[in-house]
């Protein structure tokens, strides 16, 4: 059998907007670093994401000599890590975080292009939010991901789908921290314990999917697809699945090239 080796990693430093390629990245608790470590608000202190607020999949970041870029149509602002806002608590899903705002300059340039209120937050590595008990091992966190540390895609599971799409579309449409190469389409769904280099992962529920998938990444356009088409053979009960949900079981460095030992 060919060997399953990490082709992408990627984190998404901000939830809901543009994530960025890493060739290695530090495994932490929560997840990767910097891995939605930020997120976007309303006015009722709640959670925006792509789902309501399409447009956001436009605002795109980079990491540049040490620090975190957002960009917009050629406009550009710095991330900073040093947070001078507000504490606060916000909700997220089912949770309620405590959470600070970045500052108040970055919010409004933020909610200007969006064209609604918010502000940007951060949640700071010391802060809990526990991991779906029915899932946890030993009491793992997460950070501002919708329920899981990480998410891990085989190509050949892409592959499967854009053979049956009128267009294929690219891996972006779902999100994962890691993507692989080798290994039958959908394999990962039976995956338990496995390693990457010295990290261990467990593999603990595949990851429903929801109207994100339908926006494209460089339009901000809504479609029909992949749940369409998904839905045809990917379903079960009421939720429609692609991806699984992984728990670091240690943490060390990963990279691309590292080859996936299943155990």
């Amino acid at each position: 059998m060919d060997k399953r080796i990490v082709s992408e990693i990627w984190i998404y430093p901000v939830k809901s907007l543009g994530g960025i390629r890493l060739d290695t990245s530090t495994v932490l608790p929560k997840g990767l670093e910097h891995d939605r470590r930020w997120m976007l608000i309303d006015e009722n202190n709640t959670c925006m994401t792509q789902r309501e607020y399409p447009k956001m999949a436009l605002f795109k970041l980079q990491w540049q000599d040490g620090k975190f870029l957002i960009s917009y149509s050629g406009q550009v602002m710095e991330l900073p890590f040093i947070n001078a806002g507000e504490n606060r608590q916000a909700v997220i899903w089912n949770d309620t975080v405590e959470v600070v705002e970045v500052n108040r300059q970055l919010s409004d340039w933020i909610a200007g292009l969006l064209g609604t209120k918010c502000r940007l937050v951060a949640f700071p590595e010391k802060n809990v939010r526990p991991v779906d008990a029915q899932y946890a091992a030993k009491n793992e966190q997460v950070s501002l991901a919708d329920g899981y540390p990480l998410l891990i895609i085989g190509q050949s599971s892409l592959d499967d789908l854009n053979k049956r799409l009128k267009v294929p579309l690219p891996m972006n449409r779902f999100r994962p921290n890691i993507v692989f190469t080798g290994g039958d389409a959908f394999e990962e769904d039976g995956w338990k314990n496995f390693r990457i280099g010295e990290t261990r992962f467990a593999a603990v529920k595949p990851c429903a999917r929801c109207v994100m998938t339908t926006v494209d990444q460089y339009t901000a356009e809504k479609g029909k697809e992949p749940l369409l088409t998904l839905a045809s053979y990917r379903k079960r009960g009421n939720n429609i699945y692609f991806g699984q949900n992984l728990l670091p079981l240690d943490g060390h460095e990963i990279k691309t090239g590292d080859e996936i030992i299943l155990e």
